[in-house]
């Protein structure tokens, strides 16, 4: 079965990095309340540190630092290569309904580029909370810091505009992984970790992207 590219090392590096330290940020983030103490997570072998406020906060400060610089890594990627297919366009949200319905058998699905449109919205979900949150984040930081001097309405939404960001994020990303258990998307979630799919599945599913990449031989 012949395959061809469909990810890069830096698509593939900046996915797992920026899942590894939202991860750790969910976790440690959660922990910074008592809920690991309360239902004994911090009993669990490996997990004793959980319930320490100081060191979840100095977990979560780290994996912020490893989600900023791998923002900026992408954008950086995004501008030098060009290669923004990901990102959303027009008509997307309309698309993204056709394709729902096609999975119900109540439309034909559109032809589709690289990524569908409704890969291309969640994307800028995603994108957009963790922007937010990076930036409401470091106004909590800077509230913690002795010479700062935040306004206390400014910090109290901060923290609210967080914590629901935090929430959004939590939902996309549960959406995303519930998206493989759909028979169509199967085949897309291999290529990220080898960063290749199917050239039929690709003629298939993404007709218009191979055609693009046929006439730019």
């Amino acid at each position: 079965m012949m395959r061809i590219p469909r990810h890069s090392v830096q698509v593939r590096f900046t996915h797992w990095i920026t899942a590894l330290s939202i991860f750790a940020l969910f976790f440690t983030g959660f922990g910074q309340m008592p809920i690991y103490k309360r239902y004994f997570i911090d009993q669990v072998p490996g997990l004793e540190w959980s319930s320490n406020y100081l060191v979840t906060l100095n977990v979560h400060y780290y994996a912020a630092m490893v989600l900023i610089f791998i923002s900026f890594f992408y954008a950086g990627y995004l501008l030098l290569s060009k290669k923004t297919d990901i990102l959303p366009r027009k008509g997307d949200f309309k698309e993204s309904l056709i394709i729902f319905a096609s999975l119900l058998g109540l439309a034909k699905e559109p032809e589709n580029d690289k990524y569908l449109a409704e890969q291309r919205m969640a994307f800028a979900v995603t994108g957009l909370s963790i922007a937010g949150l990076i930036i409401t984040g470091l106004i909590k930081i800077l509230k913690n810091l002795p010479d700062a001097h935040i306004p206390l309405q400014i910090s109290f939404w901060a923290t609210q505009v967080h914590n629901i960001l935090t929430v959004i994020l939590l939902i996309s990303i549960v959406v995303h992984l519930l998206a493989f258990l759909i028979k169509d998307n199967r085949p897309l979630f291999p290529s990220m970790f080898n960063g290749k799919i199917s050239l039929d599945y690709a003629r298939h599913r993404h007709s218009l992207w191979i055609t693009r990449i046929e006439k730019d031989k």
